[in-house]
């Protein structure tokens, strides 16, 4: 209905009166909907945010892992990337903080070369940047650590090879020529 004016009926204010509730009353319904549909976005992603914060609770993990545990199922990949964002804002997800904790679980083992360090932190999905800006970090350290892992193989494994078949067997582990060098001086 138009605008009334002076000479408008009772009828045409009543009519009026009407078509403004009606508008009203889809623009409060279409408001709730748009409310209730927030709610339900709100809910998963909290949903989805506790299952994966168990999952990263319980063992550290990278950001491929979550991407690969949770990708397979019925997730809204917007939502995991969403879900995803916001635990490695606060701090949940942080492959920086992953290498460190795993090098050290590593270095722990003592029989592993730098080459299956550096393969195993590939498997987990950090990328080639972040693990070689903390190799070149921690140089020093890791070399050391690598010829006296390849020291304690070669120790342990002295009585059932002989030398040639050690230095294979040492090279094949992914530890450098020098450092096998250096364990048969």
């Amino acid at each position: 209905m138009s605008k009334l004016n002076k000479n408008s009926s009772i009828e045409d204010i009543r009519a009026y009166i009407d078509d403004i509730m009606k508008k009203s009353s889809n623009n409060i319904s279409k408001k709730s909907n748009n409310i209730d549909l927030e709610i339900n976005n709100i809910e998963e992603f909290d949903k989805l945010k506790t299952k994966v914060l168990k999952y990263i609770v319980y063992k550290k993990r990278t950001e491929k892992e979550v991407r690969t545990k949770f990708s397979s199922s019925d997730v809204d990949q917007n939502l995991l990337d969403d879900v995803i964002e916001n635990l490695k804002e606060n701090g949940y997800i942080n492959d920086e903080n992953y290498i460190q904790r795993a090098v050290n679980e590593f270095l722990a083992i003592n029989t592993l070369s730098l080459k299956e360090i550096r393969n195993k932190l590939y498997a987990k999905g950090i990328s080639s940047d972040i693990i070689d800006t903390y190799f070149s970090i921690h140089k020093d350290e890791l070399e050391e650590y690598e010829l006296n892992s390849a020291k304690k193989l070669a120790v342990k494994k002295q009585n059932q090879m002989d030398k040639e078949e050690l230095e294979a067997f040492l090279y094949r582990k992914g530890y450098s020529r020098e450092n096998i060098k250096q364990v048969f001086e």
